[in-house]
């Protein structure tokens, strides 16, 4: 790995707010005990069900989360970008992975494994209280998008998740998302999904591009979605 490539995941960590006052120097141990890890397009991360656990931050490119559904199906349920986190540790009494995580595009990932996550503690033991804080910003947004689903029509519950994403990218960056991967996390048809873009687009929200959505504004599209009257 090059020096551009460490430059970058310390960039990603720097966007990691689950970070954030738990003192030390904690983003520098992560990258220290780290691994950084190339993806090609397609390539599994971790798949659900394995043993092996710890934590996972998108440097570059993007991965999709996959759970398993009745019938042996597996479900597209979320996207992370750069800058974003995803994983568990066995330190709090965690199982098998949850989910199956891969990669969209080529792809860049920091992988911190429990072993490793157990040698920073020894220096550092406040990352413990660090993860605890992942653990809880995860379940906070399955519970956020579980409600969004739940309660929002096709049209907003699009938009949120879209909001969400674009607030999640860096700035100016189009959402490598297709019309058919939108749809499946959101419980839409793709012909459900184009009507929706479609007047997303009319009213300035988002604009379509081949394999890709751009959100002009992330904070204007979200007050399209939770409008009581959109």
């Amino acid at each position: 790995m090059g020096e551009d490539d460490f430059a970058m995941a310390a960039a990603a960590l720097d966007r990691c707010g689950w970070l954030d006052g738990h003192g030390g120097d904690l983003r520098r141990r992560l990258l220290a005990h780290g691994t950084l890890r190339v993806l090609p397009a397609g390539r599994w991360a971790y798949a659900e069900g394995d043993d092996d656990s710890g934590i996972l931050v998108v440097v570059r490119g993007a991965l999709q989360i996959y759970a398993q559904a009745p019938g042996d199906r597996d479900v597209l349920i979320g996207q992370i970008g750069h800058g974003n986190a995803i994983g568990q540790t066995a330190r709090f009494g965690g199982g098998p992975r949850l989910v199956t995580a891969i990669s969209t595009a080529a792809s860049l990932v920091l992988q911190v494994t429990d072993a490793a996550l157990t040698a920073i503690a020894r220096d550092e033991p406040l990352i413990w209280q660090a993860i605890a804080s992942l653990n809880y910003a995860q379940l906070r947004m399955m519970v956020q998008l579980l409600a969004e689903i739940t309660a929002l029509p096709p049209r907003q519950r699009l938009a949120a998740r879209l909001a969400r994403f674009a607030s999640d990218a860096r700035i100016g960056a189009a959402l490598p998302l297709s019309q058919q991967a939108l749809g499946e996390m959101v419980g839409l048809s793709r012909k459900t999904v184009n009507a929706c873009l479609a007047d997303l687009e009319q009213r300035g929200l988002v604009r379509r591009r081949y394999g890709a959505i751009e959100v002009p504004d992330a904070a204007a599209l979200q007050a399209h979605a939770f409008a009581m009257e959109a």
